[in-house]
């Protein structure tokens, strides 16, 4: 009941109206935008790069975006994907939100030479349930200030942009995608970024993905599909969740649970809705009860089109896509979660055997050790050196990094980074971040954002004047941990305990 008001009450809210102030124009496929400028950068918000995805293109692909006469505002951000409560989640955006979401973000440098600007196309996260492009993190202000063009993006979430049922099987085309209706978003808004980079100064030879969780996945899986081939041109994986497995729409997941087909089907049930039609007249608010969840195979899918095989499988046989890659994970992902709690990871562990269990509680120095760290080992950091590994031995640029920078007024009761606190750094938007920051955060955020924005450019981030961050095929498993005293060039730490995962994981997959 409260989540429904939330909702209603999302959809009355409006931004006042506000005539576009004189500022910078960019003319894009659609027609001309008027964005705002501040700091020396140019903003452009609330762009569709798609058609609204209601109605009946709930549940196809995204449409290419209508045209509009005269001059659109682009001085606000839009919508955010209909998506449960935020809970305090600094990146998610403001209210409202909506079906109609399908908009980016781009924040440029107005001074600039001839020569066009490197692209960063960012993907939240949110375990494709949460999140938007719109959240103060993400603003772009400061790593354009470095000389790069800047995109946030939104795109489906949940039931909206991870779902199939029969009924939409049967509508759909042979070979036509299905169900990844989130990630043929971030596709489409890629290509809008190609058609689109030079309104804005950009080169569309020279486009970076950056995404950590969620939106790390859907990194990796964009480097293994080929509708998204040379629409990229570097990687960046931000705790990516590297073994992710899906499984195709209409059949059971490998653990013997039931298809997303079947789940869809069981979710239609409980709303009466049988037939196309039935299905997108749901009420967008309906399709958030129960939430969906990222490991409970309702989210991740192989769907033959988009997606034809697993991450970590393309990566083995050398079918990811070329391009240099940065991949790494924080020193404390998820320290509050236990294999024995009850989560979409519990069941991680479950195949192990008592001799399995042994040797792990071995390595993790007993149960304390292996219930503090094996999840963060299991899903984070050994998939990460793994897919690491893979791609530097295919013979592309590969940099692992592990990023342990922890601010003096961070309340939670352990030693370490954890999951996503690294993505105020990045953007080195520390102003967002959820506690107070001081001078060794900005010194960190300088140094993180500096490399990001380095390798964006060029494919090294390396640069003079700064730590030199070994490259994985030429100093294996050496990675750049980021740390309050500043980065450093080291051995990955605790290969213990990763080697005896991945040999685990060569077992039971």
């Amino acid at each position: 009941m409260v989540l429904a008001s939330m909702f209603s009450a999302a959809l009355l809210m409006t931004s006042p109206a506000s005539d576009p102030q004189t500022g910078p124009v960019a003319v894009v496929a659609g027609g001309s935008l008027a964005g705002r400028s501040a700091d020396g950068v140019a903003s452009f918000k609330g762009v569709p790069y798609a058609q609204p995805p209601v109605g009946p293109l709930r549940w196809r692909a995204p449409e290419p975006p209508a045209a509009w006469a005269g001059t659109r505002d682009a001085g606000e951000v839009g919508a955010i994907c209909i998506q449960p409560p935020a809970n305090g989640d600094n990146g998610v955006g403001p209210l409202p939100m909506s079906e109609d979401c399908l908009t980016l973000n781009v924040w440029a440098p107005q001074e600039r030479g001839a020569d066009p600007l490197p692209i960063m196309m960012w993907i939240h996260g949110g375990g494709l349930n949460n999140g938007s492009g719109t959240a103060a993190l993400y603003d772009g202000t400061r790593l354009a200030k470095r000389g790069v063009v800047v995109v946030t993006i939104n795109y489906r979430l949940g039931r909206l942009g991870f779902f199939d049922h029969p009924a939409l099987a049967a509508e759909r085309e042979p070979g036509e995608p299905a169900a990844n209706y989130g990630l043929m978003d971030v596709i489409a808004a890629l290509e809008w970024v190609r058609d689109n980079a030079a309104a804005f100064g950009g080169d569309a030879d020279n486009v970076t993905i950056f995404g950590e969780s969620a939106g790390g996945a859907l990194v990796t899986r964009l480097m293994i599909s080929e509708p998204a081939r040379g629409l990229f041109h570097r990687a960046v994986v931000q705790s990516g969740l590297g073994r992710d497995e899906g499984t195709p729409p209409d059949r059971p997941r490998r653990d013997g649970g039931p298809s997303m087909q079947a789940r869809g089907e069981a979710f239609a049930d409980t709303q009466g809705a049988a037939t196309v039609a039935q299905l997108r007249a749901i009420p967008p608010e309906a399709l958030l009860r129960p939430a969906p969840n990222f490991y409970g195979g309702d989210l991740l899918v192989r769907d033959g089109c988009l997606v034809s095989e697993d991450v970590e499988a393309a990566f083995a046989a050398g079918r990811e896509a070329s391009v240099p890659l940065i991949i790494g994970t924080n020193s404390a992902e998820f320290w509050w979660m236990k294999p024995s709690d009850l989560s979409p990871y519990g069941a991680l562990d479950d195949a192990m055997t008592d001799t399995d269990r042994e040797a792990f509680l071995g390595a993790y120095g007993g149960q304390d050790g292996y219930d503090q760290f094996v999840l963060s080992d299991l899903v984070f950091n050994e998939p990460a050196r793994r897919l690491a590994r893979l791609h530097a031995r295919n013979g592309h640029p590969t940099y692992l990094y592990r990023f342990d920078v922890v601010s003096a007024a961070m309340p939670e009761p352990h030693a370490g980074a954890t999951h996503a606190s690294e993505r105020q750094y990045v953007f080195d938007n520390l102003t967002a971040s959820p506690w107070p920051t001081a001078e060794m955060d900005q010194r960190q955020a300088d140094a993180m954002a500096g490399y990001w924005t380095t390798f964006a450019a060029s494919g090294n981030p390396n640069a003079p004047g700064r730590p030199t961050w070994p490259e994985f095929g030429a100093e294996p498993d050496r990675l750049l941990e980021f740390a309050n005293d500043g980065p450093v060039a080291k051995a990955a730490p605790f290969a213990e305990r990763l080697d005896l995962i991945e040999a685990w994981y060569a077992r039971v997959r």
